[in-house]
């Protein structure tokens, strides 16, 4: 009888065991909760976080421990690397243009009317003003094949469209004399139905030889909007003209403007003035605006230095038409700008009232569009650097190359410049107007490509990191 309890002991001490056992081995099988939720800890910094985390895929060993034990572990954050974008087969452009090794340019559209500046929109897709054809257009590449499915139409019959951005849901673009924002109401693709437009504000100058209009948001929320000047270098009457100007997204005049109060009317708009012709500006994370500049024409092949970085300030003068910054390159701290003698001073006490740029290049490059790489898809080197299309100016017995410049962005200043895009020239020779193409437009994508528009033959460029392609 005894040895019959110890083996019905024994059984049930098996069975109890096993039950555990089996218990412990379904709670090990499947992934810690914790790992989905939000790790407490990351205040610590993480040593192997540019390592893959080989526990993603095991059971975490903590699962084994006692549950008090938990509640002060840290788990590794997964790791997740750009994905390779994809390189479409050789092309036209591909056979002549010309970028640094491990990238690769090709063909991202075609047959455009003077695309000029673009954006990429909520959807992911790019944008386009479309000026020789007076309209806006969306590039879309659905299957993501690095090739635009087609050119859609969103509106046409615009003025001179020459830049647009996304703001709350409705596209702005930048005509000539005008500020139009676009909406979709009833969802059929486009936004040329009525009241699908509105015009924003026609408080900014029209036509002139400069006739380009560009806008941006500011982080602030306010709408920017960039006017060239009517001449070379005359004084101009219109306060609003070689300005960037700034309004409230309805279109009025914000309180807190500079000029706000200013007796001429022309001039209350104004954020900053004595800028001949900044075709482009951008902010920076930290909140500051930098701005290029077409400086003036007639001083020679080499004077005055193109203005390729500005940082722009409330109130600020910038020297056009009295002044230019003499400095090639960086722009040593306490450089002063210099007199155009042409232009007898009005407004200006001297040019040490006037602000130098923080990077110029050589005269008569003529720069454009220019855009702030902050995505991850190219090396970690190339971040916070600028991309800026060089139109490349017909005004020069040397001829200026027509192409997109990197411009070197460390510890918050612009140091250094060097090509990234060329090959638009059959010869150093070849004036940019008639060569095979012209810059004129650059866009960061959604996937971290970079686009680029050029206004001569019409295309649209797309270059991506592929190295080993």
């Amino acid at each position: 009888m005894m040895r019959f309890k110890r083996y019905v002991a024994f059984a049930m001490l098996i069975l109890l065991t096993a039950g555990c056992g089996a218990q412990s081995a379904a709670e090990t099988s499947q992934p810690a909760e914790v790992t989905s939720q939000p790790v407490e800890a990351t205040s610590q910094p993480v040593e192997a976080t540019s390592q893959p985390v080989e526990a993603t895929s095991q059971p975490a060993e903590a699962t084994s421990q006692p549950a008090e034990a938990t509640e002060q572990t840290t788990y590794l954050p997964s790791v997740t690397r750009p994905a390779a974008l994809a390189v479409p087969p050789e092309d036209a452009a591909s056979a002549r243009l010309k970028v640094p090794e491990g990238f690769v340019v090709r063909l991202f559209a075609s047959g455009l009317k003077n695309p000029r500046l673009m954006t990429v929109g909520p959807d992911g897709q790019l944008y386009v003003a479309e000026r020789g054809a007076s309209a806006v257009v969306r590039l879309p590449d659905a299957d993501g094949d690095g090739i635009a499915d087609g050119r859609q139409v969103l509106a046409e019959g615009l003025q001179r469209p020459h830049s647009l951005e996304w703001h709350e849901g409705a596209l702005y673009v930048a005509e000539d004399g005008r500020i139009s924002r676009l909406i979709d109401a009833n969802g059929d693709g486009d936004m040329a139905d009525e009241g699908e437009r509105t015009t924003v504000t026609e408080n900014i100058p029209r036509g002139g030889n400069h006739h380009s209009r560009t806008l941006h948001f500011g982080p602030d929320g306010k709408l920017y909007v960039s006017a060239g000047s009517s001449s070379n270098n005359e004084v101009e009457e219109d306060r609003r003209r070689a300005t960037i100007m700034r309004f409230n997204p309805d279109g009025t005049i914000p309180a807190d403007n500079p000029f706000a109060d200013d007796p001429e009317e022309t001039r209350r708009p104004v954020w900053a003035e004595g800028l001949r012709n900044s075709i482009d500006f951008l902010w920076l994370p930290d909140g500051r605006l930098w701005a290029n500049h077409n400086g003036s024409d007639g001083l020679g092949d080499d004077i005055p230095p193109e203005e390729i970085v500005i940082e722009v300030e409330r109130g600020g003068h910038y020297g056009w038409p009295f002044c230019y910054t003499p400095v090639l390159g960086a722009v040593p701290p306490g450089t002063r700008e210099v007199r155009d003698e042409r232009v007898p001073l009005q407004g200006l006490e001297s040019c040490d009232q006037a602000t130098p740029a923080l990077f110029t290049d050589l005269a008569h490059q003529a720069p454009i569009g220019m855009a702030r790489y902050d995505a991850e898809h190219f090396p970690p080197e190339y971040r916070g650097n600028l991309f800026v299309a060089y139109h490349g100016s017909w005004n020069s017995s040397q001829p200026r190359d027509c192409k997109v410049q990197m411009i070197v962005v460390r510890d918050g200043q612009p140091v250094e410049s060097v090509p990234f895009l060329t090959g638009f020239r059959d010869d150093e020779r070849q004036n940019c107007a008639e060569a095979w193409g012209r810059p004129t437009g650059v866009a960061v994508g959604a996937a971290g490509e970079l686009f680029v528009a050029d206004g001569q033959n019409g295309n649209i460029y797309r270059i991506v990191y592929a190295p080993g392609d």
